[in-house]
């Protein structure tokens, strides 16, 4: 039985299709994307990639309409772009298949492929929905910020979700705790971690030896831990360090920098993809202390590129390198943690000589993208095998 995806962004899923079409398995990928966005994903027959651009395509350029300014515009917009992209499969589902969505856009198709014979795989990138809103909403008041929290009708649609599929996919084993202690089954959910790019990302440079350089790539976010590494930095003891920042730095951040110092830090905004390698592979360390990220993708580039990782524990670290040998893995909310392994990879250079040549060969024995894809593909010909 073929598997139909769908993805209303890239996301992790066109390298899973990919993966799916060595292994002969793929009918076809559902996307709110537009195809013209789409011309570099090599390996994917065109005839396989279906588009539904109408509202997801729209929703990505509002701010180039001035139509960015509005929440409660926002929040309309991205739900009817996911339910409209769940609905408009569904009606053209009409021979066995097994669907495998991500979260929040395969309701009513799942459903579907369920009448028509078929299965329902929900796939969850981060922890379980009611699990996110709830750290979220408590890391906003950590630093006395409000916080709207995740759209009602989302969080509804993808606990039903849950319900409703024969399986959850997770990348990590944060992932699947906080299902499990949200009262999934055990049985449903199956644990598959992502794999890295190897053909983008290798090691291209060494760190320089005058200064100590630590990396941040990624959107400079409340739920991705900025202000944790802010502080660690800051209390860092070294006579040259140096933060580079690479990603967009969200308002509510630049509102609690404002009071806070960043000597030393330099932000440097967006950079094209094929500078990160570079940045990357000339970094001593690089961190992602995030209170909540499903499998942060970036730790495989970093590995990948010989540069050692703090992430922690909310990452999905744990399933991707081992403490203490590629990286370290700190608690969340840790500035004195951060700083302590920070402090301890700038005194001991040969430590980090070290992490940084078991971290390449980690990225290298994990295959990249493959193991992930024939993870996933025995898991997909299981279900089929079962009978109902």
């Amino acid at each position: 039985m073929a598997v139909t995806q769908i993805s209303i962004g890239r996301f992790h899923h066109f390298h899973l299709a990919r993966q799916l079409e060595q292994h002969g398995l793929l009918d076809c990928i559902w996307t709110g994307y537009p195809r013209l966005k789409l011309r570099d994903e090599q390996g994917i027959p065109a005839a396989k990639i279906r588009t539904f651009p109408w509202l997801h395509s729209p929703f990505m350029a509002r701010g180039r309409f001035g139509l960015g300014g509005s929440p409660w515009l926002d929040r309309e917009w991205l739900w009817w772009a996911h339910e409209t992209l769940d609905r408009y499969v569904a009606l053209r589902l009409r021979n066995p298949t097994t669907l495998m969505a991500l979260s929040g856009s395969g309701l009513h198709a799942g459903a579907a492929a369920q009448r028509n014979g078929g299965y329902h795989v929900c796939d969850r990138g981060s922890s379980h929905i009611r699990f996110q809103d709830q750290i979220l909403r408590s890391e906003h008041a950590r630093w006395g910020l409000p916080y709207r929290g995740i759209d009602p009708r989302i969080i509804a649609k993808e606990e039903a979700e849950y319900e409703q599929a024969d399986l959850v996919t997770v990348p990590s084993e944060f992932v699947r705790r906080s299902f499990l202690q949200m009262g999934v089954p055990d049985e449903k959910l199956v644990k598959v971690p992502y794999g890295a790019r190897l053909d983008r990302f290798h090691k291209v440079a060494d760190p320089p030896q005058d200064r100590f350089r630590v990396l941040w790539v990624g959107a400079v976010s409340i739920r991705k831990g900025f202000l944790d590494l802010q502080q660690a930095f800051q209390a860092l003891r070294h006579p040259r360090k140096e933060l580079v920042v690479v990603g967009y730095v969200e308002p509510e951040v630049q509102q609690l920098l404002a009071n806070r110092d960043v000597t030393g830090i330099d932000f440097r905004g967006l950079v094209p993809n094929q500078e990160l390698p570079a940045l990357y592979s000339s970094s001593h360390v690089f961190v992602l202390p995030s209170v909540e990220e499903g499998f942060g993708l970036v730790l495989g580039e970093a590995l990948a590129c010989g540069c050692p990782v703090i992430s922690s524990t909310n990452t999905g670290s744990e399933d991707l390198f081992t403490d203490g040998l590629e990286g370290f893995v700190v608690p969340i909310r840790s500035p004195d943690s951060i700083r302590e392994r920070l402090q301890q990879l700038a005194d001991d250079q040969a430590l980090q000589q070290h992490m940084s040549e078991a971290a390449i060969k980690r990225v290298q024995a994990i295959r990249g993208w493959d193991s992930y894809g024939t993870a996933l593909s025995h898991v997909l010909t299981d279900l089929q095998a079962v009978v109902r």
